[in-house]
């Protein structure tokens, strides 16, 4: 499996959980010699989000892109988009076609009145937009996709256990462990359970 945004606070757990289970993961990284080498680990460089040759160089072989993208915190950002657009070019190419990309709870259908999407979009608005267009450039992409739409994400510890559905009840308190989101990244890469839909997590 290859694994955009590898190197980021999600991106290496979705890595370290991948190999435990016995994964070969082609992780793409900004700058070389991100990782300590490992058994099964391939670092492929990929320096811009908008450029796709070194992608598209990257994914013969796997059978799975997991994308962990993100924007920066504060003003605009494209990241999201520019990188998924990269991907799907690429996964096309490299006749890659199982997608499977974290947005965030709140975007598209579930902006709405209630407190949770209000608060994030009062915070984060410009990476909800980002990941709202994201979402649009994957659902049209033909590719056999599942979109991951957690609330907060934490460092906390792992617990072991989550809860997904894409109808699960998102409350303002709602907040999910990146350690566990990356477990149910690599189950749901192992079995799918959600293709061409869209589940919550939660803890």
């Amino acid at each position: 499996m290859a694994v955009l945004g590898a190197t980021g606070a999600t991106g290496r757990h979705v890595v370290s959980t991948a190999l435990q289970r016995g994964h070969n993961v082609v992780a793409l990284v900004r700058r070389p010699g991100t990782f300590t080498p490992r058994e099964n680990l391939v670092e492929v460089t990929w320096p811009e989000v908008t450029e796709v040759s070194a992608l598209t160089h990257a994914l013969p072989g796997t059978n799975v892109v997991i994308s962990t993208l993100g924007g920066a915190e504060q003003g605009p950002t494209t990241v999201c988009t520019d990188g998924i657009r990269s991907a799907v070019t690429a996964m096309k190419a490299a006749g890659v076609t199982r997608l499977i990309a974290v947005s965030a709870h709140g975007v598209l259908e579930t902006h709405d009145r209630s407190l949770y999407s209000m608060a994030v979009w009062a915070n984060v608005a410009e990476r909800m937009r980002d990941k709202e267009t994201m979402e649009q450039l994957i659902t049209a992409s033909g590719l056999n996709w599942t979109i991951v739409r957690p609330p907060k994400l934490s460092d906390h510890d792992a617990i072991g256990k989550y809860r997904a559905g894409t109808d699960l009840p998102i409350r303002l308190w709602s907040a999910v462990a990146r350690a566990d989101l990356a477990a149910f990244l690599i189950d749901e890469a192992e079995t799918p359970q959600y293709p061409r839909a869209s589940p919550r997590i939660t803890r």
